[in-house]
């Protein structure tokens, strides 16, 4: 009977975050809007293995075992199994299997989660997790919308989806009900999420650690028009492009920080979204729809030591549950008790909680469950996603990147990720410093 093993973390990385062009991509401007999805994951990848390289050059990657990438949204540059297909045009060894994994906005979590217990039992010594969303072009849900659009197309949906479907709501609805069972108004809302704005610019700010997990993306733009044709360059009337080199995410606003009276005029006058009469949701309480990548390198930490390759930590414990499908959001709550139970720790023992922040009322809801306060210093360090954004099927992967980057850089030791999903599921990670 084989042992089980330590699963470490050897590196985590990702892309800066772009700002969505939204459905339908009328809306110009986003850093990533002319970038695939497929380049945004071959970035980290590629980076990844050039990183592991320069530390020890006895790295081989033809021995790592697995490529796991969470992505919702599986159809166009997404599909075909965007995991092994990276693998490929990333020229990594062919020896390096892939996979696709989709469990909503938990996918990329999951990813790292499967990779790592793979890893304690002795399934392969190295595996690469990572998550990949280009919401621009790929919106959620898109994937219902296109197979019931496509003409001839034998849609045979369950007897039982009508039920289903009476009992699944938009997440923003979700969000409103938590403020409804809590008790939470409008202010608390804005402020937590004036509070991501404001600790994810004084992140930005400290460039020696934020490039130690930020990557550079640059790729060939092709400049397109709101419908996507191409814009010709007057001189040569061929489509204009150029190289561009994306370094900083384009989503977090200083303002919160710079002048925090004005930014707060601006927040607290923004309309609620799904709710009109008496919501509290709003565009400024809620995750932004960005495109983004993330990628991790994991190995057993016997692996890790006869390459002589130091850990930024190792995984504690994993856990996932179900919730209410309605609600959906509250699923962490019981996905972190069953973690952190597993870990041996407690909620005290944590010195960094970050819980993925789709809208701040669920975020609000996990501080009244497990125990601890709205404004408690611990709670997404460097920002979260409703100021750098929620790219679903990468946001576990990015999010983990900046916990794990944090504990080193200010010597901590446990830290525990959280994320809810689509459907009341829910995910938790304990990790801790190595």
């Amino acid at each position: 009977m084989r042992e089980l093993k330590e699963c470490v973390v050897v590196d985590a990385i990702r892309t800066p975050v772009g700002k969505s062009s939204r459905a339908q991509m009328k809306k110009l401007g986003g850093a990533f809007r002319e970038c695939s999805a497929q380049d945004l994951l071959i970035t980290v990848l590629q980076k990844l293995m050039e990183r592991t390289k320069e530390k020890c050059p006895d790295f081989d990657p033809s021995e790592i075992e697995d490529c796991h990438v969470g992505c919702l949204s599986q159809i166009g540059e997404q599909g075909g199994n965007i995991g092994r297909v990276a693998v490929i045009m990333a020229g990594l060894p062919i020896e390096i299997a892939g996979a696709t994994v989709d469990r909503y906005c938990n996918a990329g979590l999951q990813a790292i989660n499967t990779c790592a217990n793979a890893i304690k039992v002795g399934d392969g010594d190295m595996m690469i997790a990572a998550g990949v969303e280009n919401m621009t072009h790929y919106s959620m849900g898109i994937t219902f919308q296109i197979v019931t659009q496509i003409k001839n197309y034998p849609v045979i949906w369950s007897d039982k989806m009508q039920e289903f479907m009476k009992i699944f709501v938009p997440q923003g609805v979700s969000a409103e009900m938590i403020c409804d069972r809590y008790g939470f108004n409008r202010e608390n809302l804005d402020r937590f999420g004036a509070w991501s704005h404001v600790k994810a610019t004084q992140a930005m700010r400290k460039e020696d650690e934020y490039y130690k997990r930020v990557v550079p993306v640059s790729y060939l733009k092709k400049y397109t028009d709101e419908t996507m044709k191409p814009i010709k360059d007057e001189e040569t009337g061929k489509q204009k492009q150029e190289m561009v080199t994306v370094t900083k995410d384009q989503t977090v606003r200083p303002a919160y920080l710079d002048e925090p009276d004005k930014a707060w005029q601006m927040l607290s006058s923004l309309k609620p979204v799904f709710r009109k009469k008496n919501g509290r949701v709003t565009a400024g309480n809620s995750s932004q729809i960005v495109d983004g990548a993330a990628a991790t390198l994991l190995m057993s930490e016997e692996k890790a030591e006869s390459l002589g390759l130091k850990p930024l930590a190792r995984i504690v414990s994993t856990a996932v549950a179900g919730d209410e499908v309605t609600i959906m959001l509250t699923a962490p709550i019981p996905a972190s008790r069953k973690a952190l139970k597993r870990a041996d720790i407690t909620i005290d023992d944590l010195d960094v909680i970050e819980p993925n922040e789709a809208f701040a009322s669920p975020c609000l809801a996990f501080c009244k469950d497990l125990g601890y306060e709205f404004d408690d210093p611990r709670q997404n360090p460097t920002g979260g996603a409703i100021a750098i954004g929620h790219p679903i099927g990468a946001s576990g992967v990015i999010y983990f990147t900046e916990m794990i980057h944090y504990l080193n850089n200010y010597n901590k030791r446990y830290g525990l990720q959280m994320m809810c999903g689509g459907g009341g599921v829910g995910i938790a990670t304990v990790v801790e410093k190595i």
